[in-house]
């Protein structure tokens, strides 16, 4: 009998039988539950259509019971969709104990048939208690709450059944329908949120380890329930041997290669997996998957290390000739392998099995002739990711294996190995990775971009590597918070770094002291200074918190502004200092009038004599502005967009390749002035240089000289205008 003829015999129309066709796993097992129910049973519309109904819904894990289940179904025995139900359920939470035929026989209704006269009963009863309001609402009542109802009491009751007795005793309850009855039902539903955006914001306010503690992995113990999971003979056993060693303790693993440093998809792995321990009360292990000691180095070990410890602080193939060789003979060459007699590319030890996908024996172990950055050249031979990740996993009791979803196709070969020696195999889950807009993760391309000078180093503060954007000034506490927002789900993201920065600045916002600092300075005179020599103001560190406490700034007569916070021809709506328009000086209560503007030899602006008046209510200006005054010389590292375009590795944007796309004027140095309260920052050290943006010190600081990298510019407030003072490096003034 052809494929096709054996779908039909599930009742399936002939548009359904093509569809299903093309999901060849599916299609497979359909036809042998035909095969296996033919000969026990009439197979009418009814049973067809509960045995595709067991072919989609039981997890093949549990397939050793479909013979069982489809004899049951054949045979009438198991009759309706809750009892179906009720039997996938008792098998699966059965997997790993005796199966005793009269609990399963129990536990889903074999034998059991409900006579229409309890199906009268049961809707009667459950009428009479909703019948004030169903005499109020008529037919706009909902019958759905009722057939729940009256399940709960009897069980294994036919549905069909009991929607015709409910629909018959409202009818006589109410009578048929008037015209009333016809009229549409008022206010229109309430839409019903995009789920993604309903996720989005739910997270919004939690962080990473509130957030999953309401992810719903499997327990632990429990790996066989999840989809797609091996059982076999000794599965119980291992399991209960891995509970006794890890006393139900929750383990995950953050595994990464050293063979360069982490970025910020990084962040995201991180957060899940040291999070998901943490919500948990579990443990998470660091590992370094250093299986190609050709492209590791000390540096990214340690880079690694210091990365992990800041931010949790804050398809087929031919069959080799040789597949079926003697295993006294492939154990004596991989011996030979292991002294170094192969040279590299000469030979590789093999798994010997068929995956699911098709894949023929995945390389276990590879020659190569590099030393190790730990075991130096005491070996020429190296695992793969294939074989260690899963024994390391089942080593260390791994309940809970998190992985990205490029990592899905390894699952196959993970399952098959642990199964075939007979260990605990520890539960892989999938999650979708993170990338971000205008810039670039692959190690390689990162040190094409370090080769050909376009940044300095990993570190470079342009980058999206974690060493990049602690060195530019995030905070661990704003990424965990950012990947906290994107949720757990299995889609690919891609986000724009302004996500990341709003996260930054909120951060920021309640945590950086401020200070005064003039990026393109302008030299200004107080010709009526009213004091005899320089005064003391005092700041407060974080406006509106005062037990972060205030810092004090020097006032004299020479004072030093923004160079675009003047203006000598005055335009529309620009509201700071003009020779017509005053301007205030934050903190200090004095406003400025200019009185004259002097040149330098070439007709530029030298500086300005200005008088300086008390502030009162009735010469308030428009605009106050930052200002320093026998201030510190620093310099001030501005970044902007490393690429041109958001997606600088797409060939039909950047045909030239990601290279030809670098920004030329990504980082613009300046020499600046900053008040006296910040001499002595330490390295990292966050500050809000006011009416500019967030800043932290780099580690190029010295004693004598400070340097400032632009961590994130201030928040545009909406609700203004640009107010006309320049935002070329897009900086936001308020």
């Amino acid at each position: 009998m052809e494929v096709a003829d054996k779908l039909k015999l599930l009742g399936l129309s002939d548009q359904k039988v093509k569809e299903t066709m093309k999901n060849e796993s599916l299609t497979v097992i359909l036809a042998d539950i035909v095969d296996q129910a033919q000969g026990k049973g009439e197979l009418n519309k009814s049973v067809g259509n509960l045995l595709y109904s067991l072919g989609t819904k039981l997890p093949r894990q549990f397939h050793t019971r479909l013979p069982l289940l489809v004899e049951y179904v054949a045979r009438a025995q198991i009759n309706q969709e809750a009892k179906l139900t009720a039997a996938i359920k008792f098998v699966r939470d059965h997997a790993l104990k005796d199966f005793n035929t009269a609990e399963f026989e129990k536990a889903c209704g074999v034998g059991v048939e409900v006579s229409q006269c309890k199906i009268e009963e049961a809707v009667t009863q459950v009428i009479r208690k909703h019948t004030e309001v169903i005499l109020k609402q008529r037919y706009q009542y909902k019958i759905g709450p009722l057939m729940g109802q009256v399940r709960a009491i009897l069980q294994w009751a036919d549905c069909y059944k009991v929607k015709q007795e409910i629909d018959k005793q409202i009818l006589i309850l109410l009578g048929p329908k008037k015209e009333q009855d016809l009229k549409p039902v008022k206010g229109k539903p309430e839409k019903k949120k995009n789920m993604t955006e309903v996720q989005h914001t739910e997270t919004q306010s939690m962080n990473m380890e509130e957030f999953l503690k309401t992810v719903h992995f499997h327990a632990t113990g429990q790996n066989h329930m999840t989809e797609g999971y091996v059982i076999t003979e000794n599965t119980n056993s291992i399991l209960k041997e891995h509970l006794k060693i890890t006393g139900g303790q929750v383990r995950t693993r953050f595994p990464p290669e050293p063979n360069g440093i982490l970025h910020i998809g990084h962040a995201k792995a991180i957060n899940i997996n040291f999070g998901y321990a943490a919500a948990n009360n579990g443990i998470c292990f660091l590992r370094y998957d250093d299986t190609n000691p050709e492209k590791e180095e000390e540096k990214f070990f340690v880079g690694i290390k210091n990365m992990v410890e800041w931010l949790v602080r804050g398809h087929n193939q031919s069959t080799s000739p040789w597949r079926e060789r003697p295993i006294h003979e492939s154990l004596q060459l991989f011996e030979d392998m292991k002294n170094g007699k192969f040279d590299e590319g000469e030979a590789t030890l093999r798994l010997k099995t068929t995956l699911e996908e098709g894949k023929l024996d995945p390389v276990a172990y590879r020659v190569k002739f590099i030393a190790h950055h730990r075991t130096g050249d005491t070996w020429c031979i190296y695992p793969t990711y294939d074989y260690t990740h899963c024994l390391c996993d089942s080593i260390e009791q791994i309940t809970h294996s998190l992985c990205t979803k490029e990592f899905q196709s390894r699952r196959s070969s993970y399952y098959w190995l642990c199964n075939a020696l007979d260990i605990y195999c520890p539960v892989q889950w999938e999650y979708g990775r993170l990338n971000m807009h205008y810039t670039v993760v692959s190690k390689r391309k990162i040190a094409k971009l370090i080769s050909g000078k376009h940044v300095r180093d990993w570190d470079d503060p342009r980058l999206f590597t974690l060493s990049a954007l602690r060195r530019r000034g995030f905070p661990p506490e704003a990424i965990n918070s950012f990947c906290a927002t994107l949720g757990l789900t299995g889609a690919q993201i891609v986000i724009h770094p302004d996500a990341l920065e709003a996260c930054v600045r909120n951060v920021l916002n309640v945590t950086s002291h401020r200070a005064m600092a003039v990026l393109n300075p302008l030299r200004v005179i107080i010709t009526n200074y009213p004091n005899k020599s320089p005064t003391s103001v005092t700041v407060p560190n974080i406006p509106g918190n005062d037990s972060a406490g205030t810092h004090t700034v020097i006032f004299d007569e020479e004072v030093w502004i923004e160079s675009s916070d003047f203006q000598e021809v005055e335009e529309k709506g620009y509201r700071r200092l003009t020779p017509s328009q005053s301007v205030g000086l934050r903190h200090c209560g004095y406003i400025l009038q200019v009185q004259e503007v002097i040149r330098n030899t070439l007709g530029g602006i030298d500086h300005l004599k200005v008088i300086c008046q008390k502030l009162t209510d009735s010469n308030k200006p428009k605009t106050f502005i930052q200002w320093v005054s026998k201030p510190l010389k620093c310099e001030v590292r501005l970044y902007e967009r490393l690429f041109n375009h958001e997606s600088p590795e797409d060939a039909s944007v950047v045909p030239g390749g990601f290279l030809t796309d670098v920004n030329p004027n990504s980082l613009n140095v300046l020499s600046a002035l900053v008040d006296v309260s910040v001499k002595g920052a330490q390295v990292l050290q966050n500050f809000q240089f006011e009416r500019s943006g967030y800043y932290s010190v780099d580690p190029d600081s010295t004693p004598h000289n400070l340097v400032f990298n632009r961590t994130v510019g201030l928040k545009k407030d909406k609700g203004k205008k640009s107010n006309g003072q320049s935002n070329s490096h897009g900086i936001y003034f308020l």
